[in-house]
């Protein structure tokens, strides 16, 4: 019962981590895939010399990509619905190489986005709050305004919708966010030439704080450099945190096992009282009597350990599919996209975490037997015998 009650525990521990990896890597797929890693933009909200800032961003060698982008908050409004968006102006085969949206498209395609044509391409809760489809005309109404004999008027514009895209729910994505042409944000914002900023494009994600103090002293005081960890950050160490006191807490299972094998060993000693005794009257020193339960309490260790890892890694593999099953025969919903940002359970092995959970285990196991083995060390012959 021991060996089984530490197998469960392995098993237990090694699935829930696996689960929240897996949540994990879902939240930065969706993340990163909307986000760049990098945002260069000026202090005075435009970047004039954007070509030249571009270059200069080149020359770093771990940069592979950059885009420009003009953004602006608007007001959309379509068959009398209304709603506030970000606005973000691309050039569509430079986008490409910072983002995945092209990928995330659902209706229409990312080159839709020619100059001139005043089109826009909606996340697909936005087109719904809109009531709006691809071919609709809807409204963007701008801060800005424009002066005239009636006073003054708020800018608008007509754009056409030409595409939809999904980037999942959770982040706000798909309702707070439509995309334009450059050419066509930069005339609707009044811009000029200028650009709001360049997306830049790294390998590992994880190194943009550092890229982002490397850039900030190349392009000066002027230059304003953002990095995603400002924007969610804080969510991912949260996540992060969790992992860790979800390991510590989920423990206590296999502590409670290794509870279990201190008593049953303790027991043991006491049943076996009378032959540890006839051992020690033949020559058996105390070390060896202690060398045989540690050894008795460490094979139920590893055997328990070694059960719960093989069960673990093969329920984490497929408890995506073994959840399905249970929804599908029961009609029943655990994981919702509203809630959890996916709208399955998605599961990834990290052999660190596997590793880490069967030493921990293991020495759990091994600190268990010491007690126990103590205890039969110290059995006098002759007390034990008394009564034989």
């Amino acid at each position: 019962m021991s060996m089984l009650g530490i197998a469960l525990g392995v098993l237990v521990l090694i699935t829930v981590l696996s689960v929240m990896n897996g949540f994990d890597s879902e939240i930065k797929k969706r993340v990163f895939s909307m986000v760049p890693p990098v945002t260069v933009s000026s202090v005075t909200n435009a970047v004039t010399n954007w070509q030249d800032a571009e270059k200069i961003i080149l020359k770093n060698p771990v940069i592979t990509a950059v885009a420009p982008f003009v953004s602006g908050e608007v007001m959309l409004t379509n068959a009398g619905f209304v709603s506030p968006v970000m606005l973000l102006g691309i050039q569509p085969s430079a986008e490409q190489n910072v983002s995945q949206l092209a990928n995330k498209m659902i209706a229409g395609n990312l080159s839709d986005l020619t100059v001139g044509t005043y089109n826009i391409i909606l996340g697909e809760e936005l087109a719904d709050r809109l009531n709006a489809s691809v071919g609709d005309k809807i409204t963007v109404i701008t801060p800005q305004v424009s002066l005239s004999a009636a006073g003054v008027i708020p800018r608008f514009k007509r754009f056409r919708v030409a595409g939809i895209f999904y980037a999942g729910s959770g982040f706000g994505f798909d309702n707070g966010f439509a995309f334009i042409s450059l050419e066509d944000a930069q005339k609707l914002f009044l811009m000029g030439t200028s650009v709001s900023g360049i997306h830049v494009s790294i390998n590992n994600v994880y190194a943009a704080p550092t890229i982002a103090e490397q850039l900030a002293q190349t392009l000066g005081p002027s230059a304003r450099v953002t990095n995603w960890t400002e924007q969610f950050g804080e969510y991912f160490r949260a996540v992060n945190m969790e992992k860790t006191m979800m390991f510590f807490i989920l423990m206590l299972i296999i502590a409670v096992a290794v509870f279990n094998l201190v008593c049953t060993l303790v027991m043991v000693v006491n049943d076996k009282e009378a032959d540890i005794a006839i051992l020690r009257t033949l020559g058996a020193t105390p070390k060896m009597i202690m060398t045989i339960f540690i050894v008795q309490g460490a094979i139920v260790g590893v055997i328990g350990t070694l059960l719960g890892v093989i069960f673990g890694v093969l329920l984490a593999h497929n408890v995506t599919d073994v959840v399905n099953w249970i929804e599908h025969t029961f009609h029943v919903q655990f994981i919702s996209s509203n809630i959890y940002f996916v709208n399955y359970l998605p599961s990834e092995i990290e052999w660190p975490d596997v590793w880490k959970i069967s030493i921990a285990s293991l020495s759990l196991s091994l600190i268990a037997t010491l007690y126990p083995a103590w205890q039969a060390s110290r059995t006098e012959p002759v007390e034990a015998l008394r009564y034989e």
